[in-house]
């Protein structure tokens, strides 16, 4: 098993990753809170047939009764309705303060059940099981819960961490290769703002056995780590660096309609989009940005901006986005692969300039 600590002050917990740590979640959450009895175990559509019986009969055999509450796959379940269905079913179900949340699931999930989990009596303790590439390298450290509106993508949430993030690579060997591939996004990003070391390592996962990638997730697990233990509530600036591709990606993903996109293909056309005026602002040499787009392209990634989306409208997301400080946009650039700044160099017109280039051939 590897161990990667989450060093916050006053909320520390540890990342575990492991094959088989589905099963060991009783025995992990009874260490954790000896006395309590009731919890909620939040999974969905997808994940819960696959693999929510295990999480169920392991949380049984520890002496917890869990109510197992299932929310329908994919990005729309992120919503106002589906935070109040949770919360009004563990009020049924008798659960109160004294009871915990498991989230099994991917980054929905996790945001979702982290939200509901955050609010409910005022906040009760939750644990992490990620089941996504994206949820195991990235959502399911840092305690961001939220939900979506049509506004815009993670505009209502709270910070909330996790008493404990369980990651168990053998649930990626039921992934379909779409979901599989969306993933990679969040890893090729760490690679260009953190350890560009890791490129050759991104290479050969491409190939590699899915359960075999613990090594792989324990790095990336470490990058976020170490990012939100010096900057937990983004105050500083430097958690605003794992941002990068993020500001047009996520405006292209709500424009498109959550799950037209996933989140990953979204975030490599904006990968492409910071790419792009890190050159132009920050002085990246083209081959570095080709470096990572023919990594995205490995993993099947998109590069090439749909015409349905249209500048006004992306302009319009992108207004209302958290990453907007008073009208100007905080950018985040790599000057070169492993390093990266949060600028306020980029303009209106720089943002519509990496868009017209997404609309070019990759």
């Amino acid at each position: 098993m590897q161990i990667v600590p989450v060093s916050l002050p006053g909320s520390p917990y540890e990342v575990k990753i492991s094959p088989g740590l589905l099963a060991s979640v009783g025995r992990e959450a009874r260490a954790l809170f000896p006395a309590a009895k009731a919890c909620a175990l939040v999974t969905d559509s997808k994940v819960g047939p696959l693999y929510g019986e295990t999480v169920a009969t392991a949380l049984r055999e520890a002496g917890f009764a869990p109510t197992v509450i299932t929310v329908p796959a994919g990005e729309p379940a992120k919503c106002f309705a589906e935070v109040e269905s949770i919360t009004r079913q563990m009020i049924r179900a008798g659960l109160g303060r004294q009871s915990i949340l498991v989230a099994l699931g991917g980054g929905v999930v996790g945001d979702l059940a982290g939200f509901a989990a955050s609010i409910f009596f005022r906040g009760i303790p939750f644990i992490q099981i990620p089941t996504t590439i994206v949820s195991l390298v990235d959502s399911s450290v840092g305690g961001k819960t939220g939900i979506n509106t049509p506004e815009g993508k993670n505009l209502i949430g709270t910070f909330h961490q996790p008493r404990l993030v369980l990651a168990d690579p053998v649930v990626l060997e039921t992934l379909p290769d779409r979901e599989f591939n969306e993933g990679f996004a969040e890893i090729i990003k760490h690679a260009a703002i953190r350890d560009a070391a890791m490129l050759p390592l991104i290479t050969e996962g491409a190939a590699a056995p899915r359960r075999s990638l613990s090594d792989l997730i324990a790095r990336n697990v470490a990058i976020k780590a170490a990012i939100v233990s010096e900057d937990e509530f983004e105050t500083k600036g430097l958690r605003a660096l794992l941002n990068f591709g993020h500001t047009i990606g996520h405006a292209i993903e709500s424009c498109a309609g959550y799950g037209e996109l996933f989140h990953g293909e979204a975030i490599s056309l904006g990968l492409r989009a910071a790419l792009f005026l890190s050159e132009r602002h920050a002085g990246l040499e083209p081959a570095a940005s080709r470096q990572i787009l023919d990594l995205l392209k490995l993993y099947q990634l998109p590069l090439v901006l749909s015409p349905a989306l249209t500048d006004e409208r992306l302009f319009e997301k992108m207004a209302r986005d958290k990453k907007f400080d008073q009208g100007a946009i905080r950018f985040v650039l790599v000057p070169r692969l492993g390093d990266a700044h949060v600028s306020k160099a980029v303009g209106p017109q720089d943002i519509a300039d990496a868009i017209a280039h997404l609309r070019t051939e990759g």
